[in-house]
């Protein structure tokens, strides 16, 4: 599901020991599947129908009595070797569930809150995996990296989540400021004040980035190379909307597997210079 679905965390992730990378599909199909429920689904009741039957699921999960599917049955092996939190996932679930009732974010903040519960949690279910030996408390970190993520995903996806879902993640106090109108996104204008906009969020997630950046080396050392990998390489995909001249209405923005293979050396340069210093 992940090599189908996400090139890039795949690329990233599959260079992990078998058990690790293994966990990591696994909590990826969870992911995957709460947020299929809403997106593949095209009412507010069936999507409400598809999330409360994987929410039952999930409580049958807790209370150890998981259903005989291929998802649960890993899962429940992560649980079995790892000191696993179940809360992040029941958030993931509250993450989806505002999508259904969406609300366009006011703030910043509003947006980073959102964004917390749709991609934050996924840090947070995978820091067990990557973090296993840390002598420090990486929850963060590891929140801000799942939210940096999560404003590339909107910077890359604006035409589409608004043509196809007719959602704005835009916060509207940016927009008001910039006298940006929700005409103006329809007709897909790319104008200065939707750069400034752009860039706003852009470089709050570059400074979510850098956070995480800066405890790298605490995570464990089988792991941090390729999770910095997949921050870089996610990171990547602002430069490309950069280069495509900001263009998130039209273009398919992706970081292509040449840059992926660039990012991937230097970060191999980059990891090895830190531990030789």
């Amino acid at each position: 599901m992940i090599k189908r679905n996400s090139k890039s965390f795949y690329f990233a992730f599959k260079q992990l020991s078998k058990e690790k990378a293994n966990a990591v599909f696994a909590i990826y199909t969870f992911c995957r599947k709460a947020d299929d429920s809403v997106d593949e689904n095209n009412t507010k009741v069936s999507q409400k129908v598809s999330l409360d039957q994987l929410e039952a699921e999930l409580r049958l999960f807790e209370q150890g009595k998981e259903i005989d599917h291929p998802m649960w049955l890993a899962l429940r092996d992560v649980f079995n070797r790892y000191n696993m939190d179940i809360a992040p996932f029941y958030d993931q679930l509250k993450g989806q569930r505002m999508d259904i009732d969406f609300k366009k974010p006011k703030t910043l903040l509003e947006l980073e809150n959102y964004s917390y519960y749709v991609a934050g949690t996924v840090g947070l279910m995978l820091l067990p995996i990557i973090a296993e030996d840390s002598t420090l408390d990486l929850r963060e970190q590891s929140i801000s990296l799942g939210i940096a993520m999560q404003i590339t995903n909107i910077l890359r996806d604006i035409g589409e989540d608004y043509s196809r879902k007719n959602r704005i993640y835009l916060p509207e106090s940016l927009l008001k400021s910039e006298l940006y109108s929700e005409y103006d996104l329809k007709n897909a204008k790319i104008n200065i004040q939707f750069i400034r906009i752009w860039e706003l969020l852009a470089h709050r997630a570059e400074e979510l980035y850098d956070h995480f950046y800066e405890s790298i080396f605490y995570f464990d050392e089988d792991s941090r190379f390729q999770v910095l990998l997949a921050a870089r390489i996610y990171r990547g995909i602002l430069n490309t909307i950069r280069k495509n001249d900001y263009d998130c209405f039209h273009t398919r923005n992706f970081v292509s597997p040449l840059e992926m293979k660039k990012i991937h050396q230097a970060t191999c340069f980059d990891m090895k210079g830190q531990v030789s210093s």
